[in-house]
C-alpha cells in the first residue's frame, strides 16, 4: 500500500525507524518493509543485535540476531504489540502463548508516546536484557497458567469465586448462581431450590495451558490432551498418571453427565482449574457451551446409551464446529488475591463488628467506607425517614425517599458486600444489645444525651468497646472533630470532646476550629423549608463524603495501633476557608484509681 494509507504516528514509526537506523548502524533493521492491513494496521519485522547482551543461567537464550514481528496500530494510544514466529522463548516468564512477549505490564502507565518509536525499541532492548539475565519473577507474570491470554468474549457474563476450590480430585460438582443479568457466582455446595443456579462440573486438568485453552470447543479437547503442543514439557511438571483413557474423554464424559440432566436448549458450562506453573492454588478458567452446542452431546450421550448404560461420548463423533464462550472470572478467592487496601488505615476494620449510631450526613457515608472496608457486622441506628432534600448531602437516592434510613442505608450496604451482616434499629440506640462484643461504637448524632450514655459506658465498663463521636462545623461541612475514646480510657467523648474545645480555645493557630465549641451565631445554620422545619447545618455531599472518608481513616490508624491512644481529631477540609488542617489533642488522665492513656498521635 502506499504511504498515504498511513497514519501520522505509523509515518513517525517509520521516520524513527529510519533515525535509529543512521544513527546506529546494523543494530536495528528493518525486514522487507511494512505491510498495512485492512484493518490499519501496520506490521514490521525488526531484526536486532542481541550478541552484545548479557546471558545468565537459566535466563532465556539468545542469538547473535534475533527478529521480531512488530504490530503498530494506527493510534499512540498504544503500544506497538511485539512476537516471534518461534518457540525458543517457550516457558519463559512474559512470553505469551510461546509467542508474544509482555513488555507492558501496565500500558497506561509503562507507555508513553512522546519517547516515539525509539522509547519502544529501547523498551524491547530492556526486556531482552532482563529476560536473557533471568531477572523475571515467574510469579508476576501475567496469566501465565493459561498462556498468558485473558479468556472472555464480548459481553460474556463474569463468574465469581470467592472459596477455595478442592485439589485432590480430578472432577467434582459446581453450580453457577445467578446473581445478575453479567453475574455468577461459583458454589461447591448445591444452591437451595429457590436460587436460580446451573450445574457447572470442575475439573482439574493435569499441567498449566502454555499456549492458551483454545478458541473453540475441539481445540479446547486437543489443548487438554496435549497441553504443549507436542514441546517438550519443562522439566519441573509432573502430569497425573492417567487412567484408562485419555483426559478429553473424561472431560467429556463429566459434560455429557451433567447435560443429560437438563432439558434441550440450555446450554453446558464447566469450570477448568488449571496448575499454576509455579505451584500454589490452580487458575480457573469458565466456559459456556452454548445451547446448539450442549444439545449435540446430549444427542451423543443418548445414542451411546443404546449400546452401554455408561454415560460416555466418543471425542472423535464430536462435531468440529461445536461452539465454545469463555466468560471472565472474577477470582477473589483470599488465597491468590490481595486486597486493594490491605495497607491501608482501614485494614483495622477487617472483621469487625461496628455500631454506628446516627445514619445522616457523616454516619451514610461512614457506614460506606466501613463496609467497603471489610466489617464483619455493622449495626445501623436512626429513627429517622429519607426527605428529598437530604440527597443533597447524605448517602441516598430518589428511590430512598419515604423509607427510613436505617432500611435504606442497610440496602445499599448488601450491595456492595455479601460478607457483612446489616443490622438495624429505627430507635437511637440499639436496645439490650451486647456492647461487650461490639468493636467500635461510632456516634454521628450530635445527640449530648448519647453523649452522657457513652461517657458511662466508658467509665464503668471494664469490657467496652471502642468509642468514636464525629461531627461537622455547622456553616460549611468543610470541618471535621472526631472523639475517640480507646479502651481502657475511662473518660468517654464528651468529657474528652469538651478538654479538647478548652485546649483549641487557647490556641489563636487553630482559630478556624473555634466555632466547633462556640454557639451558633446568625446565619451558621439554614432553614430547609418553610414553616416548622429544623434548623440544619450547610454541606454538600462532596464535602461531607471527603470529612467521612478521611475521619474513617484516622479512626482505623487508632483501632490498629499498638498502643492504645484518645484524644480528639480537627480536620479541615484543603478547599475549606483555612485551607488543608490536622491537629490532635490528646485525651486527659484517666479519673485518679483508673488507668491513664493518651499521647500525641
Amino acid at each position: 500500500m502506499s504511504k498515504r494509507n498511513l497514519s501520522d504516528w505509523q509515518r513517525q514509526v517509520l521516520a524513527d525507524l529510519d533515525a535509529i537506523a543512521e544513527a546506529f548502524p546494523g543494530d536495528v533493521d528493518v525486514m522487507d518493509g511494512y505491510r498495512l492491513d485492512r484493518s490499519g494496521l501496520m506490521r514490521l519485522r525488526l531484526r536486532l543485535r542481541t550478541a552484545y547482551i548479557p546471558r545468565d543461567i537459566g535466563g532465556m537464550p539468545l542469538s547473535e540476531h534475533e527478529e521480531f514481528i512488530v504490530t503498530v496500530d494506527a493510534s499512540s494510544l498504544a503500544p506497538p504489540r511485539v512476537e516471534v514466529d518461534h518457540l525458543r522463548f517457550f516457558h519463559h516468564p512474559h512470553v505469551l502463548q510461546g509467542l508474544r512477549l509482555c513488555l507492558y505490564l501496565d500500558p497506561s502507565r509503562e507507555w508513553d508516546p512522546i519517547s516515539g518509536f525509539g522509547g519502544f525499541v529501547d523498551r524491547l532492548f530492556d526486556w531482552l536484557g532482563d529476560a536473557a539475565g533471568g531477572r523475571f519473577d515467574a510469579q508476576t507474570a501475567l496469566y501465565h497458567a493459561v498462556g498468558g491470554v485473558l479468556h472472555a468474549v464480548n459481553g460474556a457474563p463474569a463468574v465469581v469465586v470467592q472459596d477455595a476450590v478442592q485439589s485432590d480430585k480430578r472432577a467434582y460438582h459446581g453450580w453457577l448462581v445467578a446473581r445478575t443479568p453479567h453475574r455468577f457466582d461459583l458454589s461447591l455446595d448445591r444452591p437451595s431450590a429457590s436460587e436460580p443456579s446451573d450445574h457447572a462440573p470442575i475439573v482439574q486438568l493435569d499441567a498449566d495451558l502454555p499456549f492458551g485453552a483454545g478458541a473453540d470447543f475441539m481445540a479446547f479437547l486437543r489443548t487438554v490432551d496435549n497441553p504443549y503442543h507436542g514441546y517438550p514439557a519443562p522439566s519441573e511438571v509432573h502430569l497425573r498418571e492417567r487412567i484408562g483413557s485419555s483426559l478429553s474423554a473424561m472431560v467429556l464424559t463429566v459434560l455429557g453427565a451433567s447435560a443429560i440432566r437438563k432439558p434441550d436448549g440450555r446450554p453446558q458450562r464447566l469450570i477448568i482449574a488449571v496448575p499454576h506453573p509455579t505451584g500454589g492454588p490452580p487458575h480457573l478458567l469458565a466456559a459456556s457451551i452454548p445451547a446448539t452446542g450442549a444439545d449435540h452431546l446430549r444427542a451423543l450421550v443418548k445414542s451411546n446409551r443404546k449400546s452401554s448404560s455408561m454415560i460416555s461420548i466418543d471425542p472423535g463423533k464430536v462435531n468440529p464446529t461445536t461452539p465454545l464462550e469463555w466468560w471472565s472470572v472474577s477470582d477473589d478467592r483470599e488465597e491468590v488475591t490481595t486486597r486493594r487496601d490491605s495497607d491501608r488505615p482501614v485494614a483495622a476494620y477487617r472483621g469487625t463488628t461496628v455500631h454506628i449510631w446516627g445514619c445522616g450526613g457523616l454516619g451514610s457515608w461512614l457506614a460506606e467506607y466501613i463496609v467497603r472496608a471489610g466489617a464483619k457486622r455493622v449495626v445501623l441506628c436512626d429513627p429517622g425517614v429519607i426527605s428529598r432534600g437530604l440527597l443533597v448531602r447524605q448517602n441516598f437516592v430518589e428511590a430512598d425517599v419515604g423509607n427510613t434510613k436505617v432500611e435504606a442505608l442497610a440496602e445499599r450496604l448488601r450491595t456492595i458486600s455479601d460478607a457483612v451482616e446489616v443490622v438495624t434499629s429505627d430507635a437511637m440506640i440499639p436496645p439490650g444489645d451486647d456492647l461487650t462484643v461490639v468493636d467500635l461504637i461510632i456516634d454521628a448524632t450530635v445527640s449530648v444525651a448519647i453523649s452522657r450514655v457513652l461517657d458511662a459506658l466508658a467509665a464503668t465498663r471494664d469490657q467496652r468497646p471502642a468509642l468514636a463521636q464525629v461531627a461537622t462545623d455547622a456553616r460549611t461541612g468543610t470541618l471535621g472533630t472526631m472523639t475517640v475514646s480507646m479502651p481502657p480510657h475511662r473518660l468517654g467523648p464528651l468529657a474528652i470532646d469538651r478538654n479538647a474545645g478548652e485546649q483549641i480555645a487557647k490556641d489563636g493557630a487553630y482559630e478556624v476550629f473555634h466555632a466547633l465549641w462556640k454557639p451558633l451565631a446568625s446565619g451558621d445554620e439554614i432553614i430547609p423549608t418553610r414553616g416548622c422545619s429544623t434548623p440544619t447545618f450547610h454541606g454538600s455531599a462532596a464535602d461531607l463524603a471527603a470529612v467521612a472518608g478521611s475521619l474513617t481513616s484516622i479512626l482505623g490508624a487508632h483501632l490498629a495501633a499498638g498502643t492504645p491512644v484518645s484524644g480528639t481529631h480537627l480536620i479541615s477540609l484543603p478547599h475549606g476557608e483555612a485551607g488543608p488542617l490536622k491537629k490532635f489533642v490528646p485525651a486527659p488522665a484517666s479519673p485518679v484509681g483508673h488507668v491513664t492513656v493518651g499521647g500525641a498521635a
